[in-house]
């Protein structure tokens, strides 16, 4: 339920005591006095808020916040600005940037095989873009903090009771009996996505992106012949490249073959959580020569709870806490852009989140669905273009397309995924634009979510493996088809 910051304030329930929020939070951060109009962590307090969790126990809600607040960063600044150098160069049209992962992670989703099976997925469809666009590509997972999700209504009908809506595994838990919000969660919240990080890390020093050895990445589970054949072919043509710079001496470099960055993301959804992880830190020296956001002692606030965030379609509100929120943080940032956005609210969003229009500082995610794009995106380009605005136009094809079966079951068809990305390729190329990268909701396991594609999965398909708790994702034989077609697009011209 939608409800003012200040409404909030009033409610016994609510959430924490708002004044108390903005004194207690800068005090702590040691940032300016509460109550003046420069920017803050607590400063979005102060704003009305869409997407809101209200707790019970307030006293538990502290404690958990305070915990946070004590514990170190899960990234860096110098993660976070490396991904800023690297977004730059997709905005400047010199890569390709590809995120993706799971609708809503569950806890349960933070363990090896399903970690490593999404790893090797994103590295797989990124070793065929590189293939087919000849760019590098920039690859962020939506792991390690995607717990959140925005819903439509607060409470749901479950045998004839209104109950809360299950809001993610760091707010409530999916069964029934566990729906009141419980601020224990955020600090599990915390643990789970350091520790799922930690093993991305430990799996890339490990070798499993070693392009030396590709073929060690497993194929197994890619069971359509045709699919694997071509990605085989993508190996061999690699492998093959690597064999020629060895022989010639060109491999002294070879340990950047070795491993690759995977950076993480999520939407920046619960706001308290966010400003318990916003940390004032040392801007790295070459962030600081770059850009002139730093203050005189060359600190920058950073949310250090992901290298990427981005704000929803439904939290996006000029004048909303989210918005204000982000505006202060010096990650690079996403903005959902979906039909209802018109472009005078386009404009203003992209001035009070980047003023100093800093080159891809900020990500334009689109997600109109494929019956809307073609009415909508050329649009949205002109008038950011003409604003001066250099951003990375990013394609999500997933949430305008999804559909409900005669059954009532979520589902999305794989041809209207492809379709509303190769309506996005093709309006960008006439407005003398580029499509700078793809958001997809996704999974490295074979689940039965989304329809068509080679495997041929109908609706009746759908209760083979169907384990999303949110939300239809791409199984990881379609994922990797889809990648094959974006690479063919840019392969033949």
């Amino acid at each position: 339920m939608a409800q003012t910051s200040a409404e909030l304030a009033n409610t016994p329930s609510s959430i924490v005591d708002r004044e108390a929020a903005v004194d207690v939070k800068t005090l702590s951060n040691g940032s300016r006095e509460a109550g003046t109009s420069a920017w803050t962590p607590a400063s979005w307090t102060t704003k009305p808020i869409k997407q809101d969790v209200i707790y019970n126990d307030r006293e538990a809600l502290s404690k958990a916040l305070a915990k946070l607040e004590r514990l170190p960063p899960i990234v860096t600044p110098t993660e976070i600005c490396k991904l800023k150098r690297s977004l730059r160069d997709v905005a400047l049209g010199k890569a390709f940037l590809l995120q993706g992962g799971d609708c809503a992670e569950l806890f349960d989703y933070c363990e090896s095989n399903m970690i490593e099976s999404k790893i090797k997925l994103l590295l797989q469809m990124s070793l065929v873009l590189i293939y087919g666009a000849h760019k590098p590509v920039v690859r962020i997972a939506r792991m390690a903090g995607q717990f959140a999700k925005p819903r439509s209504s607060p409470t749901e009908q479950h045998d004839g009771k209104t109950i809360p809506a299950f809001r993610g595994d760091n707010i409530n838990g999916y069964d029934p009996v566990d729906r009141t919000p419980d601020p224990s969660r955020l600090v599990s919240a915390y643990f789970h996505s350091a520790t799922t990080l930690n093993y991305i890390r430990a799996s890339l020093g490990s070798g499993i992106a070693d392009l030396h050895s590709p073929l060690d990445w497993e194929l197994g589970h890619v069971k359509d012949e045709k699919i694997k054949i071509k990605y085989e072919r993508i190996v061999d043509s690699i492998a093959e490249s690597l064999r020629f710079m060895q022989t010639v001496g060109a491999d002294s470099a070879a340990s950047s073959l070795e491993t690759v960055d995977l950076y993480t993301s999520h939407e920046g959804l619960l706001l308290e959580y966010e400003q318990s992880l916003t940390r004032r830190c040392k801007a790295p020296i070459h962030d600081i020569l770059a850009h002139s956001e730093a203050d005189a002692d060359g600190k920058q606030w950073y949310n250090t709870s992901a290298h990427f965030l981005w704000i929803g379609d439904r939290t996006r509100q000029l004048d909303g806490a989210h918005v204000e929120y982000f505006r202060g943080i010096a990650n690079p940032i996403g903005i959902k852009v979906g039909p209802s956005m018109t472009t005078a609210e386009l404009i203003s969003l992209l001035d009070i989140v980047n003023p100093n229009k800093e080159i891809g500082k900020v990500t334009l995610i689109t997600r109109y669905g494929e019956d809307r794009i073609a009415s909508l995106l050329a649009g949205h380009i002109r008038a950011v273009q003409k604003s001066g605005h250099m951003v990375i136009w990013q394609c999500d094809p997933m949430h305008g397309n999804t559909r409900a079966t005669n059954q009532g079951i979520k589902t999305r068809h794989f041809s209207s995924i492809l379709s509303e990305v190769n309506s996005a390729l093709r309006i960008h190329k006439e407005e003398g634009s580029f499509l700078g990268g793809v958001h997809l909701e996704l999974t490295g396991e074979a689940v039965t979510e989304c329809v068509g594609g080679s495997e041929g999965l109908k609706d009746e398909d759908l209760n083979t493996n169907y384990t999303s708790y949110c939300d239809p994702r791409l199984n990881e034989k379609q994922a990797l088809e889809l990648a094959f077609l974006v690479a063919g697009f840019y392969r033949s011209g």
